[in-house]
């Protein structure tokens, strides 16, 4: 092989190894998790499985709760915009807080005795420590026709979602001495892996390693053939 073809895939090697050293670390479930509910009518129980996903927006993360089964039901019809849904989900990790959500009201009509939907619940966390944070579901209001009903997580459900985040001003620090500044990044999502600060950091230290590589093959192309301009 030669030294330009074995120089170019060691810079190649080296780019995928700094995109699996650099990608941030996340975990998402859907959990299970039971509620135990006090409505007007009596104490209710039901498991939902709840889902929690992490959007990178500004200096914080929008978050969307969302339940996969309806979690209480009434014992008449409930009109269109009857029922208001909130939520608080609470955080681990680098800092312990509970961030509020709430969403629309019921889209359709809910007939009497049959589970109600929730609609997707969301609200904005902003970190005040970088680090790994848990997202885990809390307790659940809703409310409709002038009642109030409360739900409790009876079960001890684990995190729906695990991902490290960014406090504004305190981003991952530049790759290059660029004279950029705090954690804001150029994204504006967090799929399901992590902030896109964090994915602009990535991408400014795989252009680093594919420059630093480029300036390794004509190095050593140069030095292969210094001999030969020395010959001639």
């Amino acid at each position: 092989m030669s030294d330009r073809k074995r120089s170019t895939a060691l810079a190649l090697a080296l780019v995928g190894s700094a995109v699996l050293l650099a990608a941030p670390a996340a975990h998402a479930d859907v959990v299970d998790v039971e509620y135990k509910c006090q409505t007007p009518i009596g104490d209710k129980s039901a498991v939902s499985p709840i889902d929690i996903k992490a959007v990178k927006e500004g200096d914080g993360y929008k978050l969307t709760m969302s339940f996969q089964k309806g979690v209480s039901s009434s014992p008449i019809e409930l009109g269109k915009g009857a029922m208001n849904p909130s939520a608080v989900i609470m955080t681990d990790g680098a800092e312990k807080v509970s961030v509020p959500v709430s969403g629309p009201p019921n889209p359709e009509a809910a007939p009497a005795n049959t589970p109600i939907k929730i609609t997707d619940l969301s609200g904005t966390y902003t970190p005040k420590k970088s680090g790994k944070v848990t997202f885990t579901a809390g307790v659940l209001t809703i409310k409709a026709m002038g009642t109030t009903t409360t739900c409790t997580p009876g079960n001890s459900p684990k995190p729906s979602l695990e991902t490290d985040v960014t406090a504004a001003g305190g981003g991952a620090p530049q790759t290059g001495g660029g004279d950029g500044g705090g954690g804001g990044g150029g994204g504006d999502s967090l799929p399901q892996t992590g902030p896109a600060d964090s994915a602009l950091a990535l991408g400014t230290l795989g252009a680093t390693v594919l420059l630093s590589g480029a300036a390794g093959v004509l190095w050593l192309t140069r030095r292969g053939r210094q001999p030969q301009r020395t010959r001639s």
